[in-house]
């Protein structure tokens, strides 16, 4: 089974949502590939780091009800949200580390220390110089990791996950598509994305069987 995650480093629900499908595949018995593309939130230049509430106070109005919601529901799930550290980033360069990542084996590790670094860890995910940190901080090779960055490498990757986001009308994220042709949209719970996958498994057997 193949599934393609839509996903932002900077989206609490996508945090949430890796942890829940993540939970829901150590039951799933079947042999499963994750690969996770990119997808902005917002793709706006951010010209200095500012602190998220602040930034999002300044499109949306008074958000803290929205903060406390998503922070109660990671929280009782083992996750750490925390919005009075997180600060406003572009997160193209984060997308293309994660490409570089892919290219180790280390894709879902990199999204997890990103996601980390950035909910937790008040760190500023459109700083090249910390991503390199981030990269090192998972036993990565920190330099070659600048390095890259550096470059426009994973430039051409990321913009084909978003151009193909577009293509198929995604506009919000977490959205998953299942062996190409079915799929799950949001941070659904662990049991029912296993539900989701048993029943796609279930609908192949037969499939094949015909």
């Amino acid at each position: 089974m193949d599934i393609q995650v839509w996903a932002d480093v900077v989206c609490p629900w996508c945090y949430l949502g890796k942890h829940r499908l993540e939970r829901a595949l150590a039951e799933h018995p079947g042999d499963v590939t994750v690969t996770y593309r990119a997808f902005q939130l917002d793709p706006s230049p951010v010209p200095a780091p500012l602190p998220i509430k602040q930034a999002v106070a300044a499109k949306l109005g008074d958000a803290e009800q929205m903060f406390a919601h998503v922070t109660a529901i990671a929280a009782a799930e083992g996750l750490t949200l925390d919005f009075d550290r997180a600060v406003a980033a572009n997160t193209f360069d984060s997308h293309r580390l994660l490409a570089w990542a892919a290219s180790q084996g280390r894709q879902a590790d990199m999204l997890d220390a990103l996601q980390r670094a950035y909910f937790t860890g008040g760190v500023d995910v459109g700083s090249r110089r910390a991503l390199a940190e981030v990269a090192g901080s998972i036993g990565l090779d920190a330099a070659a990791a600048a390095a890259y960055l550096e470059t426009d490498a994973g430039t051409s990757a990321v913009n084909a996950d978003l151009n193909e986001a577009r293509e198929l009308g995604i506009s919000s994220v977490p959205f998953l598509v299942v062996d190409g042709k079915y799929a799950i949209q949001g941070a659904q719970d662990s049991a029912t994305i296993l539900a989701a996958l048993e029943e796609i498994a279930r609908r192949e057997a037969v499939d094949a069987g015909r």
